[in-house]
């Protein structure tokens, strides 16, 4: 093959004698390839030099990356739109790139290999032909909506006309990705092929190709000219869509509504109507708070991918768990599934171990029921997790999550054991939600190889472990830790050793101020449905069921020792009304809630009498001020977090809570948030509920002073 002259700096050709032609995409300094302006320019460069070759019969577009195939838009090109006509512009400049891309006189060959979300898979979508790698992790989608923006490049034109409307808006509303066999069975993909031989699979099928006449349209539309036979059928559809996403976003995010606009502006006026739609809605939506805040969070992700220059980290090839409970059960199972290397799983009880095993293999069938894994793989990750009731048997890990209950006795002394077990240079983690990690260490030989890895339930599902370094913990060891975090593709939050560290600190205002609003007499559902109207997926009550309220009070406990003047819980008898019955949460069947199936069926008045709390509806409060008792000495305590230097800067907090707690993303996170509403606002508000409720919500020192100085972003 000789290159053709049409090379830029993240664009290959190569065309053959045959006429097969490749372009091959590899944004130069990037892990992922991305549409950055620069290599926007390129590409249509590129397109208007391929629509006048003549020596091409069929062009196979690849990645050079080995993790990337397209991931779409560089964010930071929406986040510098701040003008309605400029990000329209935008869109329109992308629909007519790829539309000159789709018109290319000969087929073109999306050639997916691994990850394609976005602007990749509208490009892919423009292409005659998808042809995608049959590997388990790959993903193929849509994920504007994520950002706060849609798919204006084509995405909701071309989709609903390749895969009928409703799988479209399956894919489009929640920005959800999907597997190549579902790819292929919903017509987004032509074929799958082997991983280990796609490439030759690939050329095999361009060679095949070359100078095919381009498939006819008709043969691609049959789903619909079948809708626009149907308008009833497409109204009830679209109708369906928009009450569920209302249902699920409460308004808060204005993107699915506006995606469904244009998707059906598409389906029933046509393409141009679509494309029109799809360029307007993104020029309004580019510049919409809640895109801003949403695009803030992405990047606070993607910084906290960024490590600052530390020692390298040792190898972990041999890891370990050290309790077989409901937490050392999941962690067992992401190190597994995720670093793919062996993991010692450690109880002293035989039935906890089955128990883990069987939980394990459960997660394993869902995964092959939904094709995300093969029967192989699956046998592969059971036999990854090793079960073992002797702590001699993890004497050559590299690294061990210690696991068990929040007791700080007993964890010190497995810490201990493991440590005379384990080689000198093996690092010791523990999985604490609120305990002193350097009391944890005392007594461990070497307690600079002890660090805190804090990981919140469910372990699978929220994507944020905490990272607790003492004042004794070396380099090394938190480096090894953090790369250790990364592997299990969980975001790490380096935060210093206090109590309740980052997040369950901030949380403790959410759940402790409720608790003083119930014995004010307002309901749990009052209190919950202020906070969920507010955007919270659940409210604090719920919350607490959700964590286990022997697992919260715990933590609540931890926290009302080291910061009583204002973590202090309501005096009430909490073994009484929830212990001793075995009213714990969801996971028993009641708690503050009765539960039927895991579904909550109503507030469990037997739970208020044993609180002796008062009755429901004495409490005058309406919605904000509920939402201002709740979250203002949530913004007062995070000013202390920072003053005290637990973590770096306000991006910390934001990113935990949004990641960890479920803090409204579109709100962009707690401090962004607060600076919307002005700290001196906050201090005064505070000030005021100081004096009418609780002089708990007295405005901190560090508070006043940051509002003197700004805000949390600004000083």
């Amino acid at each position: 093959m000789t290159e053709a002259p049409a090379a830029t700096a993240a664009f290959r050709l190569d065309v053959g004698t045959s006429g097969l032609a490749t372009l091959s995409f590899d944004l130069p300094g990037q892990r992922v390839n991305l549409f950055t302006r620069k290599a926007l320019e390129e590409l249509r460069e590129v397109v208007e030099d391929l629509a006048r070759r003549q020596d091409i019969g069929c062009l196979l577009f690849l990645s050079a990356k080995a993790g990337s195939f397209c991931h779409g838009v560089d964010v930071d090109l929406l986040a510098g739109l701040d003008d309605v006509q400029e990000a329209r512009a935008g869109a329109t400049a992308g629909q007519q790139l790829f539309a000159a891309w789709s018109a290319l006189p000969f087929p073109t060959v999306a050639a997916i290999h691994a990850t394609c979300i976005g602007g990749g898979t509208e490009l892919a979508l423009a292409s005659t032909y998808r042809l995608v790698a049959d590997r388990p992790d790959l993903r193929i989608g849509l994920s504007e909506v994520r950002l706060g923006i849609l798919p204006a490049w084509g995405g909701c034109v071309r989709l609903p006309r390749l895969i009928g409307i409703e799988e479209a808006l399956g894919i489009i509303l929640p920005g959800r990705s999907i597997s190549p066999q579902k790819a292929l069975d919903l017509g987004l993909a032509d074929k799958l092929l082997p991983s280990a031989t796609f490439l030759h699979h690939v050329r095999e099928f361009g060679l095949n190709r070359l100078r095919e006449p381009r498939p006819h349209p008709a043969d691609h539309h049959l789903r619909e000219v079948l809708l626009e036979k149907n308008p009833l059928g497409r109204r009830l559809l679209f109708d369906q869509a928009r009450r569920r996403t209302l249902q699920r976003s409460r308004g808060w995010y204005p993107a699915p509504t506006r995606a469904i606009e244009v998707i059906r502006l598409g389906i029933e006026k046509g393409p141009a109507a679509g494309f029109e739609a799809e360029a307007r809605a993104l020029g309004e939506l580019a510049v919409h708070p809640v895109t801003k805040n949403l695009i803030h969070v992405f990047r606070l992700s993607q910084a906290a991918k960024k490590d600052p220059p530390r020692p390298a980290p040792a190898k972990v090839e041999r890891s370990g768990v050290a309790g077989a409970g409901v937490m050392g059960a999941a962690i067992a199972h992401l190190i597994a599934a995720k670093a793919e290397i062996p993991v010692r799983l450690l109880d002293r009880r035989a039935e906890a171990l089955e128990k883990a095993l069987a939980m394990s293999a459960s997660l394993n069938q869902n995964r092959i029921k939904r094709r995300r894994m093969t029967p192989a793989q699956a046998r592969h990750l059971l036999a990854r997790i090793q079960p073992t009731l002797s702590s001699s048997h993890l004497g050559r890990c590299d690294l061990v999550v210690e696991a068990i209950d929040e007791d700080l006795e007993a964890k010190r002394r497995l810490l201990q054991e493991l440590g005379e077990r384990l080689p000198a240079e093996a690092v010791l983690a523990s999985d604490t939600s609120s305990l002193s990690v350097t009391a944890l260490a005392k007594g461990v030989t070497e307690p600079q190889r002890v660090v805190g890895l804090h990981f919140f339930n469910p372990v699978l599902r929220v994507p944020l472990v905490e990272v607790i370094a003492t004042p004794q913990t070396s380099q090394e060891a938190l480096a090894t830790a953090i790369a250790f975090v990364r592997r299990l593709d969980k975001v790490p939050l380096e935060v210093n050793d206090r109590p309740g560290f980052l997040v369950n600190r901030l949380l403790g205002h959410f759940l402790t101020e409720s608790l003083w609003l119930l014995a004010e007499g307002l309901s749990p559902e009052r209190i919950d449905r202020a906070l969920s109207e507010w955007g919270w997926p659940v409210g604090p009550f719920a919350m607490l069921d959700r964590i286990g309220i022997d697992v919260a009070l715990t933590v609540a406990e931890t926290l009302q020792r080291a910061f009583p003047d204002r973590l202090a819980l309501p005096s009430w008898n909490w073994r009484r009304a929830f212990l001793e019955p075995g009213h714990l949460g969801e996971k028993s069947g009641a708690g503050f809630f009765r539960y039927e199936e895991g579904r909550p069926k109503g507030v469990d008045p037997e739970a208020l009498v044993r609180l002796e709390v008062p009755a429901a509806g004495r409490g005058k409060l309406d919605a904000t001020e509920i939402a201002d008792r709740i979250l203002l000495p949530m913004v007062d305590e995070a000013a202390r977090c920072l003053e005290e230097s637990l973590v770096p800067g306000p991006e910390q907090v934001d990113l935990g809570l949004v990641l960890a707690a479920g803090f409204p993303p579109f709100r962009g996170g707690l401090c962004r948030w607060a600076d919307h509403q002005g700290l001196a606002a906050i201090v005064n508000t505070l000030d005021r509920l100081a004096g009418s409720a609780a002089e708990r919500m007295a405005p901190s020192d560090a508070l006043r002073r940051l509002a003197d100085r700004g805000d949390f972003y600004s000083s």
